[in-house]
């Protein structure tokens, strides 16, 4: 199987899945907020200059929505799934929306933070420089995004990489798609990387909730 093809099938499974299956009951299965999340946002928030405008990335249901509006920020929400902006529109109908993907994010100097939370494992290896890339552009000088990267076992990821490659699917060591889904699980390391390529200083990380949780300045 051809592998750009492959993965455009993965991103439209993946939309459809939230689409139909997440957003009728996300908020009463996932709308708890975990305490590393709570305290790294916490501290985002700390650094962030208010009065603002903060871009949720791949925003989901607005579950993040409540903090930062109570901490007077402006907000705005991207996601590619539809009805997941649908739900989120019920709580907070005066926030702007709009569907789109983080690879398709086209703002310019924009915002004074960016969180992106529990949603870079549906990016692919080749799409992170891209979508590191877009959040640099979209945030003003000096801006913060917040980040995290989900945590997986190291054999059960060597497990489902030989598995996928044994059903001849086109994956790469990191990514989960041997039972239908899809997840990408890069190494820290590489994060890093990815991050200072993309024009990122670090300013602080933390490990929990399942997470690796990543503070970073635009330089």
């Amino acid at each position: 199987m051809e592998r750009t093809q492959w993965l455009q099938e993965k991103r439209g499974m993946a939309e459809q899945r939230y689409d139909t299956l997440h957003a009728p009951d996300y908020n009463k299965q996932w709308g708890q907020i975990n305490e590393t999340h709570r305290v790294m946002l916490d501290h985002f928030l700390r650094l962030c200059v208010a009065p603002g405008e903060i871009l949720d990335a791949a925003c989901g249901t607005g579950k993040y929505w409540s903090i930062l509006n109570d901490e007077g920020w402006g907000i705005r929400g991207i996601d590619q799934s539809q009805q997941m902006l649908l739900k989120a529109k019920e709580k907070f109908p005066m926030i702007p929306t709009e569907r789109m993907g983080l690879q398709e994010i086209p703002y310019t100097n924009l915002f004074d933070g960016i969180i992106c939370i529990d949603a870079m494992e549906n990016i692919f290896p080749e799409d992170w420089p891209l979508v590191l890339s877009n959040f640099h552009r979209a945030l003003k000088a000096d801006g913060y995004l917040y980040f995290t990267v989900k945590l997986a076992d190291p054999e059960a990821t060597r497990q489902a990489y030989a598995a996928g490659k044994a059903q001849g699917l086109p994956v790469v060591e990191g990514e989960w798609a041997h039972e239908g889904g899809y997840h990408y699980y890069p190494s820290i390391e590489q994060v890093r990387a990815w991050a200072l390529a993309a024009g990122f200083d670090s300013i602080a990380e933390a490990m929990g909730d399942n997470y690796y949780h990543f503070i970073v300045r635009k330089a």
